[in-house]
């Protein structure tokens, strides 16, 4: 018997031993019933059966084995599956396994019925492992996708509901330092938590942007007209506030009114000064040029310092990426971060339907430069 023909035969023991494994997939699978476990598993053997029964040449073989399955129309039965199994919690090896467990079960009932196999079998045997490794691959491209759009909503409620309290710490604080009334020790203590408060309602609002861009929505902006070269000195002013040893030197040539969104550009231009000061060389100046034609204004922040190789610049506006240019956990302190302020930075930039260029070496040093479109 053919294997298409197998399967469509003995389509229950199949799907028996389906449910037996999916069981064992704790603890996801213990709110699960027998249409649950069983999930989109028939629909995928009808699919394996008829991808099996399928002329297929060796062009088509070649392409498959790179995954290149021609498009179904909608989503599969192994994508609805991945997203299902998401949803119920099963973890991605757990769901991989169910892929395991399915060709072993299949092809242990399949060769046990045969006895004898034939050059026919093994051609059949060749075309259901890649049926299976397809149908396995569009359950973990759907998998991962829900599953990531789930962390990322699930950030995006959490930075929203923390606003509120940290609001009403911020009031507090502000407040009690208002009346004039604290003495010491509490008003220091009571400055320290304005400052850990605005601090934390910075890191909200960059948590809020970036699940805000990754999840389609885009940063929000609104333009109006200002001198971007007075929204430069009072960032700078600001940053050179912070670091008294050191300063931030301007200057501003050309014509540089435009219509921005003053805070958003203001939050680029304080993030890419303040990473110039962090990462520049000890008692050297950050130098920003601002520079504008009949079309962009260009606003150019050099610092002195370690350069940047060219591997780190590939991924340097990766949210994910540390910036070192590892992946994962990197350097501790303020620097040892997951590099939301350029990524933030680089979204609010091409907003405004800009771009930031990076250049970088030993000689001359790093210079990060922000090209934004006077007008759209």
């Amino acid at each position: 018997m053919r294997l298409s023909e197998f399967i469509k035969a003995n389509r229950e023991a199949i799907l028996v031993e389906w449910e037996e494994f999916a069981r064992t997939c704790t603890p996801a699978c213990s709110t699960l019933d027998t249409p649950g476990l069983r999930d989109h598993a028939n629909e995928m053997l009808t699919v394996i059966a008829a991808d099996l029964e399928t002329p297929q040449g060796g062009h088509e073989q070649a392409e498959k084995s790179k995954g290149n399955a021609p498009a179904e129309p909608g989503k599969t039965a192994a994508e609805r599956h991945g997203a299902d199994r998401a949803e119920s919690g099963f973890t991605t090896e757990q769901m991989v396994s169910e892929y395991r467990a399915l060709r072993a079960s299949v092809i242990r009932l399949w060769t046990k019925s045969e006895g004898e196999i034939t050059q026919e079998d093994l051609d059949d045997l060749t075309r259901f492992n890649e049926a299976i490794d397809q149908a396995l691959a569009e359950s973990i491209v759907r998998y991962t996708q829900d599953l990531n759009n789930s962390k990322e909503m699930f950030l995006a409620i959490l930075g929203h509901d923390l606003r509120t309290p940290i609001g009403a710490v911020m009031m507090s604080a502000e407040f009690m330092l208002e009346t004039g009334e604290l003495a010491e020790p509490h008003l220091e203590l009571a400055k320290r938590i304005s400052r850990a408060a605005k601090r934390m309602n910075h890191m909200v609002g960059a948590l809020l942007d970036f699940t805000r861009s990754r999840l389609g929505g885009g940063i929000p902006i609104i333009r109006e007209n200002f001198d971007m070269a007075r929204t430069v000195q009072e960032v700078a002013d600001e940053i050179s506030a912070v670091y008294p040893d050191r300063m931030v030197q301007v200057g501003a040539s050309g014509t540089l009114e435009g219509e921005w969104d003053c805070p958003r550009i203001s939050q680029v231009l304080t993030n890419l000064m303040a990473n110039a000061m962090e990462h520049g060389s000890d008692g050297t100046d950050v130098t920003v040029a601002v520079h504008g034609d009949e079309n962009e204004v260009d606003i150019s922040i050099h610092n002195r310092g370690p350069s940047i190789s060219s591997n780190q610049l590939q991924g340097l506006f990766n949210p994910m990426k540390n910036s070192d240019g590892t992946d994962g956990a990197g350097r501790g302190g303020s620097s040892g971060n997951l590099g939301l302020g350029l990524y933030i930075a680089e979204r609010i930039v091409n907003a405004h339907r800009g771009r930031i260029t990076v250049k970088s070496s030993e000689q001359d040093g790093t210079t990060f430069t922000v090209h934004l479109p006077r007008r759209i």
